[in-house]
């Protein structure tokens, strides 16, 4: 199964492995769902968890990345068109999501991508998710 995971989802399952947000983690981790992705969306992965609050070191980090770039599917994606976007900084998952036609975005923020279900993607929290897997 393709999906976009964004980062607040990655952010979460590494500081609550016990959570279903960490449940999405091993699930990536263990290669039962693949992760669409680009440059845009691995560059702030990498750099939401070096922030000071987390205590991620540079090497639990790559390994997450890497396991991305190893086992996950890289997107080539169109930017979309102008609009007002709840948030202009979630762009790249958006867009990666649609160019890559996968059924779900998992997100702890659903409004900022509420407007992708226009593209016949689901757009559910940690929890819903695993409740539909």
């Amino acid at each position: 199964m393709l999906i976009v995971v964004d980062t607040n989802v990655v952010v979460s399952g590494l500081l609550n492995p016990n959570g279903a947000p960490g449940r999405i983690v091993d699930l990536i981790a263990a290669n039962l769902v693949q992760v669409a992705y680009d440059d845009r969306m691995l560059a702030e992965y990498e750099d939401v968890l070096s922030r000071r609050p987390f205590l991620f070191s540079m090497r639990q980090i790559s390994a997450l990345i890497d396991h991305i770039r190893l086992n996950g599917t890289l997107v080539s994606a169109l930017p979309l068109p102008p609009a007002p976007y709840p948030n202009p900084s979630d762009l790249p998952f958006a867009e990666v999501a649609i160019a890559a036609g996968v059924g779900t975005m998992v997100t702890g923020n659903k409004a900022h991508f509420s407007f992708v279900k226009a593209y016949g993607i689901a757009v559910l929290s940690p929890a819903e998710f695993l409740r539909q897997i």
